[in-house]
């Protein structure tokens, strides 16, 4: 931190706390408040910066994913220069961040989110935000935050639509109150098939900030209680009241205590990733990889870049991507078979 700065440790803050019902004391405890955004694409990267800017001490990134040209219309924390170095999502938003504010602690981690690490990610934070790409992760989530008493904010986009809503285990009704159980694969849009614009992803994610904001400063009475819909190319918006919903239902996580999810009864080691044309292949717990190794071995094969985070091979129209933890994201195919051959004929089953 330069001197001047020093010099005025309370003045960054200085608009934000002037807001009445944030206040001083709110500010205060942003000052020692503790968030993990769970992924850190088109959502993340605005939550997270938000998070950062606003003084919250401690904000944990993870992400599983690595950066393309095609995010930089959305994902606005990125720009070229982080697509050229190849970096993951995590590390690229953290060296961003800290630029942003040197006195918040961010913590970058380059995993999958699986019931394996979810206790060791989430547990020592006061919120969850959700800044992911698929309901299996959203599940995981529930299933611990309603398990553990953690509040966490739900959101999602496609297209020109988002939703969001807010979940306090114990007070309001829970992802699993809204849907029994993720989507059918093939019955719900993607990035791929329907497309997304910007302006939508920071509209959304801007809500979800502003809810995790009134976590962490104290102010949970200010915490909306409803599903909200936003649609800004018809210019709808709507609120949808879901007290009656956990208040009558069957839900098998806020009422039979059933964390599926959380208990690895459900899950799958792989995933279509939305708007990649991608699928990523997960390993077992433990895994390491050899980078080294595996670069040798791919000498001649195909043209092979590394760092130390991660090692992409491209081959033919495929683009296959290794990271330590022995994860693999092959590109070019949404086909999860076509995913495993390549990976097998590449990297090694």
């Amino acid at each position: 931190m330069n001197e001047a700065m020093s010099q005025r440790p309370t003045s960054r803050y200085d608009r934000q706390a002037r807001y009445a019902p944030l206040g001083e004391e709110g500010q205060r405890q942003l000052g020692q408040a503790r968030a993990l955004v769970c992924g850190c694409g088109a959502l993340g990267s605005v939550v997270a910066e938000t998070l950062v800017r606003a003084g919250v001490d401690f904000v944990r990134i993870v992400d599983r994913d690595f950066l393309e040209l095609n995010n930089l219309q959305r994902q606005v924390l990125y720009d070229e220069q982080d697509v050229s170095d190849g970096l993951p999502k995590a590390i690229a938003a953290a060296n961003k961040l800290r630029r942003i504010n040197s006195d918040v602690q961010v913590d970058p981690i380059v995993v999958d989110v699986t019931h394996h690490n979810i206790s060791e990610l989430a547990s020592d934070v006061d919120v969850i935000v959700d800044g992911t790409d698929n309901f299996a992760t959203r599940f995981l989530l529930n299933d611990f935050a309603v398990k553990h008493g953690k509040p966490w904010v739900y959101g999602g986009c496609i297209g020109a639509e988002g939703q969001t809503m807010t979940i306090l285990p114990g007070e309001t009704a829970c992802l699993a109150c809204l849907m029994s159980d993720v989507p059918p694969p093939g019955t719900t849009p993607t990035c791929d098939t329907a497309g997304i614009i910007g302006p939508i992803v920071n509209v959304i994610a801007s809500i979800e900030s502003a809810e995790a904001l009134k976590i962490l400063s104290g102010h949970r009475e200010a915490i909306s209680r409803r599903l909200t819909i936003i649609d800004l190319w018809d210019n709808q918006v709507r609120a949808v009241d879901l007290a009656r919903l956990r208040d009558s239902g069957d839900c098998r996580v806020c009422k039979h205590n059933e964390f599926a999810w959380l208990g690895g009864e459900r899950g799958d080691t792989s995933a279509v990733l939305c708007g990649r044309n991608a699928v990523q292949l997960s390993a077992a717990k433990g895994t390491t990889a050899s980078l080294d190794e595996i670069a040798a071995r791919l000498k001649g094969v195909g043209n092979v870049q590394r760092n130390v985070f991660l090692l992409r091979l491209t081959v033919d129209d495929y683009v296959l991507t290794v990271f330590p933890d022995g994860r693999t994201i092959v590109g070019g195919t949404n086909d999860v078979a076509m995913a495993r051959s390549l990976h097998a004929r590449y990297v090694g089953a």
